[in-house]
């Protein structure tokens, strides 16, 4: 067994009542099953919000900060980098993701620490050595490619987020929650996260 690292976040505001939380918390339940000594820290981004993006709220290791920068979003960075595995319960909130979430990712897009600045710009790829899992919950339907190239801006956000710091993120989404699908939603996502391979 491993003295791996999981960091689990939830952004949904909707406590028990919300779909992305159940399946994060089952995604976390499957891996922590298969590796007994996973260490899992937990941040529920909804109760305990960072503050939206300000030079002085930046972690320290941030450029805007001035080196000062503040101690709690310093944490988060420290956490998502000392994490192994991540786990993120993301629901789509107006066609895009909570801004719970957004301001942690704020935090952890940091120059010199999961990304760099060379001569021909942005050089992305700086955190390609961990697993990334995304509970997607999303109110509608984006079966129709049309409509989700137009709509979608939750995955294809954190799609692109993480990619950009070198990591492949994975997705198990429940689709139709607020369109008459919730129960079939949850249980579909619950069922691949049950399903998860363990590493």
């Amino acid at each position: 067994m491993s003295n791996a690292t999981l960091l689990h976040l939830d952004s949904s505001i909707l406590g028990g009542h919300s779909v992305s939380r159940q399946v994060s918390a089952a995604i976390v339940a499957r891996l922590t099953q298969a590796d007994p000594a996973l260490r899992v820290v937990y941040r529920d981004l909804a109760a305990d919000p960072l503050p939206h993006a300000t030079p002085a709220s930046m972690p320290a290791d941030h450029p805007l900060s001035g080196g000062k920068g503040d101690v709690a979003s310093q944490q988060a960075l420290d956490a998502f980098l000392a994490a192994d595995i991540v786990v993120i319960g993301a629901p789509m909130y107006n066609f895009s993701v909570p801004t719970q979430l957004r301001a942690w990712v704020d935090r952890i897009l940091v120059p010199g620490k999961t990304f760099a600045y060379g001569a021909n710009g942005a050089v992305s790829g700086l955190a390609g050595n961990k697993r990334v899992i995304v509970a997607l919950a999303r109110g509608g339907n984006y079966a129709d490619p049309g409509f989700a190239a137009a709509a979608e801006h939750a995955e294809t956000y954190l799609r692109w987020v993480f990619g950009f710091i070198g990591i492949a993120p994975e997705f198990i989404v429940a689709d139709g929650i607020a369109a008459g699908q919730r129960e079939a939603a949850l249980e579909g996502a619950l069922k691949s996260a049950g399903e998860l391979k363990a590493a």
